[in-house]
């Protein structure tokens, strides 16, 4: 049981100390030979126990993000999510570069999001890669990837509905 604790709290340190060093502080990036550790391919996510986190947010699902493509174009909506994406930090969480890479097979603190548009849809069954995403934004324990620790990835529930759909337009831009 000590042993269990002591590995989640050496998890929970080093998962600050990334996203610490994400943040920069003005450092320059590491040379490509002293990046963290690669992971060629994301595991499947697994379900948390909670049923009814998938039942909330079917409700504000794709109609959202059509409703804003359609108000300010979906390019102007991808390069918003594109922007929101590399902003640290966002809201009052850290930025989403901060613990994840666009680089296929490049592990941060979370999962390489290259491809992501494409693994989405292949998480859960019956949930679209939209609604998988959107979901993995508002609520991060829904469903962990497999490999990574539980309740890390916080919950960003203080962005606005349309940055909401701008993250999920970007991210569905990266097949």
């Amino acid at each position: 049981m000590f042993r269990k604790k002591s590995l989640w709290l050496v998890l929970v340190v080093l998962a600050l100390v990334f996203a610490l060093a994400a943040c920069g502080g003005g450092a320059q990036e590491a040379p490509a030979a002293e990046q963290p550790a690669q992971q060629e391919e994301a595991a499947p996510a697994t379900q948390a126990p909670a049923e009814e986190k998938a039942e909330a947010t079917e409700e504000a699902m794709p109609e959202a993000t059509e409703a804003a493509a359609e108000e300010g174009g979906e390019q102007d909506l991808v390069a918003m999510g594109k922007e929101l994406f590399n902003q640290n930090p966002l809201g009052t969480n850290a930025g989403c570069v901060t613990c994840h890479s666009l680089e296929p097979g490049v592990q941060l603190v979370g999962p390489s999001l290259a491809g992501i548009a494409t693994t989405a849809a292949q998480r859960v069954e019956g949930m679209s890669a939209e609604e998988y995403i959107r979901q993995s934004i508002t609520d991060p324990t829904a469903y962990t990837v497999e490999g990574f620790p539980e309740g890390l990835m916080p919950s960003y529930s203080d962005l606005s509905p349309e940055q909401i759909d701008a993250l999920v337009a970007f991210l569905m831009t990266l097949k």
